[in-house]
């Protein structure tokens, strides 16, 4: 890339963002930051503290002394948690089924939000960041926003082929964290304005990276 560029990908579990973004990064050459797995990175500290998930008051109180670094690298799956690689264990069924609780915490969206910018700020070449809120809070003046979505079949089938889960289970999971998502008070998951839709459904990873490559070309 011959400029600074930023690019934000939202959209529900399972419309495929998080490999969209990754390969899009590749293509060109940029940072990735996936800040879906920093949610689930503070839900393993509270859980780990042995917080009640259920309790924002305590989930704020206990955030102090909390450092998260996740990988800016695409082709690297990394995240810490101080010290300790919480890679894998984030996403086990403990810390899937709580996230939705712990990210809707106003002092936990407060805090992640000012780290991805600064994550964002501090990379050269720039980066492509996927999310739920990216579009809309975290960078809304993003050189370029892609809201990705696909119908719940088959996102559900896309998640329960990545977790080994029955369908069925699986939709009624992402179902319930769209509905917990979409109705908090702090930075519900809307389709931003001014993104680009694009329906993820009847398309392969490869068709909607290279039409994401064509509305960054389309831009330049």
């Amino acid at each position: 890339m011959s400029k600074r560029l930023v690019i934000a990908i939202d959209g529900p579990s399972g419309s495929g963002k998080s490999s969209v973004a990754r390969a899009v990064a590749r293509a060109l050459e940029l940072d990735y930051l996936d800040t879906g797995a920093m949610y689930r990175a503070v839900t393993w500290f509270i859980q780990d503290k042995g917080v009640s998930i259920t309790d924002p008051q305590a989930i704020a109180e206990n955030l102090s002394g909390l450092s998260i670094t996740p990988s800016i690298n695409p082709d690297i799956e990394r995240i810490l948690v101080g010290e300790t690689d919480v890679t894998t264990i984030i996403r086990e069924q403990d810390v899937t089924s709580g996230v939705s609780y712990v990210s809707a915490v106003p002092e936990v969206r407060l805090l992640l939000v000012q780290l991805q910018r600064e994550v964002v700020e501090a990379s050269s070449q720039g980066a492509v960041v996927e999310g739920r809120d990216i579009g809309s809070v975290v960078l809304p003046d993003a050189d370029l926003k892609v809201f990705l979505t696909a119908d719940e079949l088959a996102r559900a089938q896309r998640r329960a082929a990545q977790v080994a889960e029955d369908v069925e289970k699986t939709k009624a999971q992402l179902l319930h964290r769209d509905h917990a998502d979409s109705t908090r008070t702090v930075s519900p998951f809307t389709q931003n304005d001014g993104a680009i839709v694009v329906d993820t459904t009847h398309m392969e990873l490869t068709e909607v990276v290279e039409h994401i490559l064509q509305l960054v070309a389309e831009q330049a």
